[in-house]
């Protein structure tokens, strides 16, 4: 029988987590838990060591979002380098076991990263839609060498700016930048964000793109 890898946010509806088990048989459980949830997790813990099911709990530090992309990234990864895919086990995402925050985090990891994850939803599992896809193919050279350069921490007070640095044209960078009609550009892709300031467009990174910079997208 196959068996799953379930990675849960730790929140408030961890009876969700009960639910979940008896949907997708369950090999091992990641419990992703914030500052606050630090009991919760650990009373999570326990209960399912009385079904046999070993759980690690990773603490969520910082910027909840970039850390919930980092740790199931972590996951994931790691899981993979284990075989798990080839045995025939899955890793899944329950959704509902979290408070607000984290369950929209990690539902957004889910999607971008192309990983199951299901909800709950009157007591049933609901498996969620899986929309993978990949920035890296998306992503020209160009557009990569301006991600990298928003991402330096003295660039970029303007459009200006970014083009003296990267040596690419003024129409060019707004072109990367805004896209067209037939092409996204990085603003489009939610990878950067501009802001008016003084008269100038200031750009910078968006939490995304940092995240996709420091590998907790693919």
């Amino acid at each position: 029988m196959t068996k799953n890898i379930i990675i849960a946010p730790v929140g408030d509806n961890m009876n969700a987590l009960y639910v979940g088990l008896k949907e997708f048989p369950t090999e091992r459980i990641y419990l992703l838990a914030p500052g606050d949830y630090t009991k919760a997790a650990e009373k999570a813990a326990k209960d399912l060591e009385r079904f046999g099911i070993p759980s690690k709990t990773m603490p969520l530090k910082g910027d909840v979002w970039e850390d919930m992309f980092r740790k199931i990234g972590e996951i994931t990864f790691a899981e993979k380098g284990n075989n798990v895919i080839i045995k025939g086990n899955n890793v899944i995402i329950n959704t509902a076991t979290g408070d607000r925050t984290t369950t929209c985090a990690a539902t957004s990891a889910a999607f971008v990263n192309g990983i199951k994850a299901f909800s709950i939803e009157k007591g049933t599992a609901m498996l969620l839609p899986v929309l993978k896809f990949s920035y890296y193919k998306l992503l020209t050279d160009r557009k990569m060498e301006i991600l990298k350069m928003l991402s330096k921490p003295d660039c970029c007070m303007s459009l200006e700016e970014l083009s003296r640095k990267t040596k690419m044209s003024l129409p060019l960078i707004s072109y990367h930048i805004n896209g067209n009609l037939k092409s996204e550009g990085l603003k489009e892709m939610g990878l950067a964000e501009t802001n008016e300031m003084r008269g100038r467009l200031e750009i910078k990174l968006s939490m995304l793109g940092r995240m996709l910079l420091n590998g907790y997208v693919n």
